[in-house]
């Protein structure tokens, strides 16, 4: 039997070495687990929640899927204010009120696509997905003789399909920052608290035309925007122009 003797010079060599190839396998790892978390996170689009706003700007919007009973009251608030904003209409809406879309516009207001039939955008297929805006697109041109720029998903609910699809139809799509929660029959008071608390420049106000108090809300939110020195504007002027990038946040920023 043949033994080999090593010194103790060389026994640390072989350690060092093995120490340091353990390390490039365990970084190596890290790197490759990293890369793909990268990638990963590339690939989740997001729509835009809000914009990284250096003017003292935000945007309050309307998404009108059902009822109309206090959609004239809210047009003449907005009016009384000399406040523009914009309405995401629903083709299920407009066929009951189309008079009504067409005076949203006449008043001044930005209209956005809301769907056609308020589904949710994530179960449908391609086809159906393009089917719903386009449908929605024409239905708004037609009745109020307006071309639409921006989409905001019935529900909040996008995935990377949606999004893309969005944009190769050359439509924006926008979420909100600010919930007013009005759908859930809030009191004029507990609405008022919740736009207010946190509102920030760049912020994307969420209300419904037919919100049980979101009439009776308005004017205090609006007269508090105001006095702070907030400018109430349509979403469409509250983006940014030029080379911009949505980050994970759903934060419109400047490159």
């Amino acid at each position: 039997m043949i033994v080999w003797h090593v010194g103790k010079r060389p026994m640390l060599i072989i350690l060092a070495l093995a120490i340091i190839v353990a390390g490039w396998v365990v970084w190596q790892k890290v790197e490759s687990s990293y890369i793909v978390a990268t990638v990963s996170a590339q690939r989740k689009l997001v729509p835009i929640y809000e914009v990284n706003c250096e003017k003292k700007m935000i945007a309050i919007s309307f998404d009108a899927s059902w009822g109309s009973e206090r959609t004239e009251q809210i047009l003449d608030i907005l009016d009384k204010y000399h406040v523009k904003t914009t309405f995401f209409l629903v083709n299920i809406w407009i066929e009951d009120y189309p008079d009504l879309a067409a005076e949203i516009v006449e008043r001044g207001h930005e209209i956005g696509l809301h769907s056609e039939t308020h589904p949710h955008m994530t179960q449908l297929s391609d086809s159906q997905i393009i089917a719903e805006l386009q449908n929605n697109s024409k239905m708004i041109s037609d009745t109020c003789n307006y071309n639409p720029k921006l989409f905001r998903p019935p529900y909040g609910d996008y995935n990377n399909r949606v999004i893309e699809l969005t944009d190769s139809l050359g439509y924006k799509t926008i979420q909100w920052s600010v919930d007013s929660l009005d759908w859930k029959d809030l009191s004029a008071e507990e609405i008022e608290l919740r736009v207010l608390k946190d509102l920030h420049s760049g912020d994307i106000v969420l209300f419904h035309n037919n919100g049980l108090h979101t009439a009776e809300a308005l004017p205090t939110i609006i007269e508090d925007c105001q006095k702070k020195g907030y400018k109430i504007v349509p979403i469409s002027e509250l983006l940014l122009d030029g080379d911009c990038y949505i980050d994970i946040n759903g934060v419109q920023r400047q490159k």
